[in-house]
This record gives structure tokens, sequence and C-alpha cells, in this order.
């Protein structure tokens, strides 16, 4: 049995647990937080990574790469190698053009940190950009890539929440406020896994602030 390792706050954890459970594929989960994980299977220390039965795999793209080719059901890439490539562009434009970039805002939208003035303008220029260049690609039609739900969805499901939620604290506004993201949010929440991926996201996204405060605490 596959074994997910890493913590449920995490988008990228959770961008891998959702394609498990859309693909119905028998798995546990195991803790693992960033600074105490296995560092002969993730390297980098990063989550998550996966324990399979030939050895271990780190990096979400690389996972998911490897679930969809050894659980062929119910699948999240179609078979036309051009229209698959055209699900992983939607991926690679959500997380290295959107999320990364993003990801300069959390520290202050998200953790009570502090962010620079240059940084934050430098990333909304940055931010308006790629949006841009984005909704030439997406469709939500009702998926981001069509009719199908895809490795896009398992990726835009946890993506999308977090960069609305940092530009809203950092500029007072949704980044993505003229997309149909708040709708289509909607119809990925009512999937039945949805429920329970959220509850345990929600509970330890509070484990991980206790954690937070305690080390900050102690320092």
């Amino acid at each position: 049995m596959l074994i997910l390792c890493g913590f449920a706050a995490s988008n990228y954890y959770n961008k891998v647990k959702i394609a498990l459970l859309e693909k119905g594929v028998d798995f546990t989960e195991q803790l693992a937080w960033v600074g105490e994980v296995d560092r002969q299977a993730s390297p980098l220390g990063k989550v998550p990574y996966l324990v399979t039965e030939n050895g271990s795999l780190c990096e979400s793209a690389v996972i998911l790469e490897y679930i969809e080719q050894s659980y062929p059901q119910h699948p999240l890439l179609p078979s036309d190698p051009f229209a698959a490539a055209k699900v992983r562009e939607l991926v690679t434009f959500l997380e290295l053009h959107l999320e990364l970039v993003a990801r300069n805002l959390y520290a202050e939208a998200l953790f009570g940190g502090k962010v620079s003035d240059e940084v934050k303008e430098k990333t909304k220029a940055q931010l308006d950009k790629n949006l841009r260049a984005f909704t030439k690609l997406v469709r939500f039609d009702p998926y981001l890539a069509g009719n199908t739900f895809g490795l896009a969805d398992c990726a835009a499901i946890v993506h999308f929440p977090l960069i609305s939620a940092a530009t809203k604290v950092i500029y007072g506004q949704d980044l993505f406020a003229d997309l149909p993201v708040r709708d289509y949010l909607k119809r990925m929440g009512e999937r039945p896994y949805m429920a329970k991926v959220q509850a345990d996201r929600k509970a330890n996204a509070e484990m991980m602030m206790a954690r937070i405060k305690a080390k900050s605490a102690a320092s």
C-alpha cells in the first residue's frame, strides 16, 4: 500500500491526496512536518513524498505522474497526447507562475510575519501579468481543462484558495475576482471526499500554527 507522507495543511500534499482519492487508490497517511522528514526519501526535506513498494518518490508533480501511470483507473490525464499536454500546461501555470509567485506574500498574509513593500509591489506586477496569460488557457467548462476532472483540478482546488486569501490580505482584493473561481471551488467542494480533505486540512493547520507559536515562544 502507498504511504503519503507530509502534513495536511500543505497545498501540495493535498494535491496528491485528492488525486489518490479521485482515482480510488488505497493509501495511508504518515505525518511528517517540514524539517522532520525522511531525508533519504526527500533529500531537500520537502513534503509531500510517497513511499511505494519499489522505494520512495518526492516532488508532487513526479508523484502524480507515477500514480497516473501505475493506477490507470479513473484517469486524470486525457489519452490524447496534446490534450494531456494542455492539462500539464495549466498545472505549470498554476504552480510556477501563480502559486510560487504568490508564495512571496505568505509570510505576512498567512503567518503573521512581514513582507517588504518592494516585494509586495514586485509580486503584484508579476501576478497581474501571469494571471492575464493564465486566463487565455483556462476554461472552467466546468473543469479547468474542459469537461473532465483532471490533474489541473487537483492543483487548482488547493492553490486557488491560498492565492485568493494572500492577495486579499496584502492588496485588499482577490486576484481571481474577475474569474469564476468561487463558483468553481464550490462545485469542487461538493465532490464526495472533499469534506474530509478540508476537515483534515483545518485540523492540521491548527496544529501547525500551535507548533509555530511554541517554537517562537521558546526562541
